[in-house]
């Protein structure tokens, strides 16, 4: 994992740093550089991650009627709710690489997903620290040759501000308990 404890000391409100740590604009570059890439294929690639999330945690199914009971790969991904998620999932991903150059944006953006999720579908925050950890692994398999270390590294922060974007709205909304740390 890595870069996990960082910044959350001293911020005086549990284990929750003060701020998500913003990226350069040379990294905001090679996010949205690499992006390109990964978004011509994206209802593939979002399938791919969303079946190996449900694969690798079952427990995750529970939020979705119609696939909660299929164990099988490729049962699932020939279930329409699945790859509607999936094509939301890319599509919330695409709208913060594509407003990285504005942070209001992005806040506002995942804080919609943050409170959906809290509030709608009761999803355990956990989760979304766990589908990013997902999303890294597929994303570093399938497109090897642009996801290079320091491509991994700029996109973990960058999973690592999505995270606190979404966990702030959970806490704003009254969610307690909403860890920092890995799982």
């Amino acid at each position: 994992a890595g870069g996990s404890e960082r910044g959350e000391t001293g911020s005086g409100r549990g284990d929750r740093p003060e701020r998500a740590e913003p990226l350069s604009d040379a990294e905001r570059e090679i996010i949205q550089d690499t992006w390109g890439h990964v978004y011509k294929n994206c209802e593939d690639v979002g399938v791919s991650v969303l079946i190996r999330f449900f694969v690798n945690f079952p427990s995750a199914k529970q939020y979705f009627s119609q696939f909660q009971d299929m164990d099988d790969p490729e049962e699932m991904e020939r279930s329409s709710q699945l790859r509607h998620h999936a094509r939301r999932v890319m599509n919330a991903i695409n709208s913060v690489v594509e407003n990285l150059h504005d942070p209001e944006k992005v806040s506002a953006v995942l804080a919609l997903v943050g409170k959906a999720h809290a509030i709608k579908h009761k999803v355990e925050p956990m989760y979304f620290k766990i589908l990013s950890g997902v999303m890294l692994e597929v994303l570093a398999e399938d497109f090897p040759e642009f996801f290079t270390a320091e491509v991994q590294m700029v996109w973990t922060k960058l999973m690592g501000a999505v995270y606190w974007h979404v966990t702030g709205a959970y806490t704003e909304v009254g969610w307690l308990q909403v860890s920092s740390s890995a799982v």
